[in-house]
């Protein structure tokens, strides 16, 4: 059950995390320019970035690898700086910011992914891809399973670490990463992978969406972080010119949907929405969609939730996501 309180626990998030997110609210406010496009030299004042580094920060050691320089395409790797075992899963993780923001090195998705990687234990790759208007659909599902396919070609190249278990390997995300998670499993299961096996999708809020106004969009109009007019501006820049919402990569099992996962070996999904976001609606389709189509999947719900809760880990709902992701990954590799 969704609450009706728009602004929920967000008051509930310490004012530095308030501050950084009220910092970056004016960065993308400031930087987009009437024709559509972003001042990238003034998001970049405001999007403070994290270097990676070999000394360990928090228990997690951290660096850089570049895929193909002519894109910026890069991931950066998380590791237990303590030696856990030899069979450690791999989450390849891709960030939020609705395709146009925010970067594998921003500080709020390095922090993210290392406290990821340090309550799972799991190597973490954070992949950095295109950003729209400047890259429209498909470039960020290109770029995603181009790091896949990087992965699998390099499996026992010193860009991995030796102890991490390819075979059980998740695809994560949150918001318009659990979107790009979506589409990068998709392209994977139409793939013969050769070193890595996907066993597991982690969409956390995933931005989905179609024509139709949900209940959840009209009831949350103005939600905290993120409102549905943003939503409309941030999918008229990432699709493709003439396209409405309802194009298969945002409505995934809407009217114009042409990909049929009934025929995919499609992995086990955890699905996490939060009652106070205004895509809910759509998430709970997403998760509908899957179960009608016969894969396995499980629904987790905050019900105070708003969207992107797990960038404050000072939440109760942010250390409890953690748990359920620990438990996800637990169930699925034994």
């Amino acid at each position: 059950m969704s609450s009706n309180n728009p602004i929920s626990n967000f008051q509930d998030v310490p004012w530095k995390q308030r501050f950084y997110r009220s910092m970056l609210g004016y960065g993308i406010h400031f930087s987009r320019r009437s024709d559509g496009t972003i001042n990238r030299f003034i998001m970049n004042l405001f999007d403070l970035k994290a270097q990676p580094s070999k000394q360990p920060i928090d228990g997690v050691i951290t660096s850089d690898t570049v895929v193909d320089a002519t894109r910026n395409l890069y991931f950066r790797l998380f590791l237990p700086s303590l030696e856990q075992n030899t069979n450690m899963p791999l989450i390849v993780y891709f960030h939020g910011g609705g395709f146009a923001y925010m970067s594998a090195n921003s500080i709020a998705c390095d922090e993210l992914c290392r406290n990821l990687c340090k309550k799972t234990g799991a190597v973490i790759i954070s992949v950095n891809y295109r950003l729209s208007p400047e890259h429209k659909y498909p470039s960020q599902y290109d770029d995603g399973f181009d790091v896949l396919k990087f992965i699998d070609d390099n499996a026992n190249t010193k860009n991995l670490p030796p102890n991490v278990n390819l075979k059980q390997c998740f695809i994560a995300g949150d918001s318009a990463g659990g979107n790009l998670a979506h589409h990068v499993t998709v392209k994977a299961c139409e793939y013969r992978l050769r070193n890595v096996k996907l066993i597991g999708l982690i969409a956390i809020q995933p931005f989905f969406g179609g024509e139709e106004r949900t209940e959840s969009e009209n009831r949350l109009v103005d939600a905290p972080v993120l409102s549905v007019k943003g939503t409309d501006w941030l999918w008229k820049t990432f699709l493709p010119e003439g396209s409405d919402r309802d194009h298969p990569a945002c409505n995934v099992f809407g009217p114009k949907s042409v990909d049929d996962i009934r025929r995919l070996k499609f992995p086990a999904t955890m699905v996490v929405v939060g009652g106070v976001d205004p895509l809910y609606d759509w998430q709970i389709r997403y998760y509908e969609g899957l179960k009608k189509c016969g894969k396995e999947a499980y629904l987790i719900e905050y019900p105070n939730a708003f969207h992107s809760f797990y960038g404050a880990p000072e939440l109760k709902e942010s250390g409890l996501l953690m748990e359920e992701v620990k438990d996800f990954i637990g169930k699925l590799i034994k």
